[in-house]
């Protein structure tokens, strides 16, 4: 899960079983091959005492590699004391960044369910006293997960190779658990899979081999190795309709997060790319305090860190920009509202025109109120294209969700609406779908004011 460069891709296995006898001809050509292709670390997954004491070898072996230690459902039958203090003992090495793979598997019933929950609970215990996340597989027993993890405590962990619904991967979510997707999602006949791959936020995601199991398509007949990651990544940026190295991107950042390893970004970004649109993060200011935006639970948007330490002057822009013509087209976008800086908005927005670019801004309309005069005029011949976020169908919903900082805001965002098919050819308003937002009364004032409408699903943004 990381980016693709030059021919190479570097990604991150969040799961695999390198110690498994499918390696044992040529576990070190397979490291090799991942370590060849970029890879920036693999995480090899204990699935008894003996795996993981062989995860254990390998991360001490190799700097990529890292170890989770735990025990399988299928060999709980044979957990003992011994084990649990194994287990622990193991967890304090540096190179191990999770307890797993543990939970509960009802389908093949190789240990009885009772062990089976007893023997979960004990290893969601260490993963508590250690602090580390835990990686759970769970088949045919959701319910009883769930009541686990919850009676547990635990909001630290992954889901691994999931394969429930939608409603399962909700509930998940909501205690703060990533959805990691492996090679099934690319079969032919995982339809509800791949509705879970759509609807799962960014920050949450999370992708795997499970190898030497679950090869993807198109490699399904062969013996899977970290180096396939790549076809999973691939089709999964495909059905969330973005790039594979904004998935790549967004799933890298997600494992670091989650396990604690390589380094995490530490400088805001001033031009991000999603697809092939180029996004400018200008400024952190906003007159409103949306109760969805991303800004108040994350400091990235597709893998790109947008907090900024000071707002970028209009060279430093431009530079990052270099030439608009590459992109389809320069959004004016970030954590907060652009139009804030309106004046560094019309400069730079008239040199990407003179340059081939194309301009869009996303706005939440509201530049009227916060200039004090009508601004649109302004922008003529200089923007392509103005997105505003309408985000309810009255005053007391907006106020409600959108917290603005100016009284009556709701109406002016109305006339900004209104006004701007005057000055810019393309205009469009967009509403968050959520609870209280009535998206049909949002689209018919849309259609009132003859302007394009998008409905933008929680959490999806770009």
């Amino acid at each position: 899960m990381a980016e693709e460069h030059s021919g190479k891709t570097t990604l991150i296995d969040t799961h695999c079983h390198l110690d498994m006898p499918q390696f044992d001809d040529d576990r070190e050509e397979v490291i090799a091959r991942a370590r060849d292709a970029g890879f920036e670390a693999l995480i090899t997954v204990g699935s008894d005492l003996a795996g993981s004491k062989k995860a254990l070898d390998l991360a001490a072996r190799h700097d990529f590699i890292y170890a989770a230690v735990g025990v399988h459902p299928h060999d709980a039958k044979d957990f003992s004391d011994e084990t649990c203090h194994d287990l622990a003992a193991w967890a304090k090495d540096p190179k191990v960044v999770a307890i797993g793979e543990t939970g509960l598997d009802y389908h093949y019933d190789h240990s009885p369910r009772d062990v089976q929950r007893e023997v979960f609970r004990k290893q969601l215990l260490i993963a508590k006293e250690t602090g580390l996340p835990v990686i759970v597989h769970s088949r045919e027993a959701t319910d009883d997960t769930m009541a686990i993890l919850a009676e547990s405590g635990i909001s630290k962990g992954v889901l691994h190779c999931f394969s429930g619904d939608l409603k399962t991967a909700g509930r998940a979510i909501e205690r703060g658990l990533f959805i990691s997707l492996a090679g099934p999602v690319t079969f032919r006949k995982s339809s509800l899979l791949r509705e879970v791959a759509k609807f799962v936020p960014d920050d949450y995601l999370l992708i795997e081999t499970d190898a030497p199991y679950l090869t993807p398509e198109p490699r399904r007949g062969k013996r899977n190795e970290p180096v396939f990651l790549a076809e999973t990544a691939r089709f999964v940026a495909g059905l969330r309709e973005i790039s594979f190295e904004d998935a790549a991107r967004i799933t890298t950042l997600n494992a670091k997060r989650l396990f604690g390893i390589g380094s995490i970004p530490d400088q805001a970004e001033i031009t991000y790319q999603i697809r092939d649109s180029l996004y400018l993060n200008i400024t952190n200011r906003c007159s409103n305090a949306c109760s969805f935006c991303v800004k108040f639970r994350s400091d990235f948007v597709k893998g790109h860190r947008l907090k900024l330490s000071h707002e970028p002057t209009e060279e430093e822009i431009m530079r990052e920009i270099g030439d608009p013509a590459r992109f389809r087209e320069v959004v004016f976008c970030g954590y907060g509202e652009p139009l804030q800086r309106l004046e560094a908005v019309k400069h730079i927005a008239r040199r990407v025109k003179d340059r081939g670019g194309r301009v869009r801004i996303n706005t939440n309309g509201q530049a009227n109120l916060i200039h004090n005069r009508d601004i649109l005029p302004e922008l003529s011949g200089i923007v392509d294209r103005i997105s505003v976020s309408l985000d309810a169908q009255d005053e007391e919903t907006y106020d409600r969700i959108c917290r603005p900082a100016y009284k009556n805001a709701y109406a002016g965002v109305l006339r900004f609406i209104a006004g701007a098919k005057e000055y810019i050819p393309d205009v469009q308003v967009t509403v968050v779908k959520m609870e209280g937002v009535d998206v049909e009364k949002c689209g018919r004032i849309a259609a009132e004011l003859g302007v394009a409408f998008r409905i933008r699903t929680l959490d999806a943004v770009g």
